[in-house]
């Protein structure tokens, strides 16, 4: 008995812990703003030294009615990793979905390399883990 139960569970535990992750580009940008930019003073921008990454997502149960993923907001939060960035160069924009069987998460992520306005670093109040630009 105890041996029948098992050839069933075993199966059954794999199938639901087994998950489906998609990953599809939508596009790569060379530059990648929400923020007004004052490209004037291009002069004052510089390129980070690494990249960085914003998402957001909603998680889908099945039993609620979340939010819509905001292409708008993986942008912000991507630029907003790094004080005084204005956009993303090189930037990589992506729809994800991971998938189990009693739950969903979906929505957007976004890369790329910071482009700091320097104008705007110096205005603001220096913290511990101001990001230093790459000279």
């Amino acid at each position: 008995m105890q041996r029948k139960i098992m050839f069933v569970m075993v199966p059954l535990v794999a199938v639901v812990l087994a998950g489906c992750t998609t990953v599809t580009r939508i596009g790569d940008f060379t530059i990648v703003s929400s923020k007004n930019i004052d490209l004037t003073r291009g002069a004052d921008f510089k390129r980070g030294t690494s990249r960085v990454k914003g998402e957001d997502m909603v998680v889908y149960n099945g039993f609620t009615v979340p939010g819509t993923p905001n292409m708008k907001t993986a942008i912000d939060r991507a630029i907003e990793c790094v004080p005084g960035a204005v956009a993303l160069l090189d930037g990589v924009i992506s729809s994800k979905v991971v998938a189990y069987p009693f739950w969903s998460r979906s929505g957007y992520v976004v890369e790329g390399t910071p482009l700091v306005d320097l104008g705007l670093l110096s205005n603001s109040v220096p913290t511990p883990a101001v990001f230093q630009p790459a000279r």
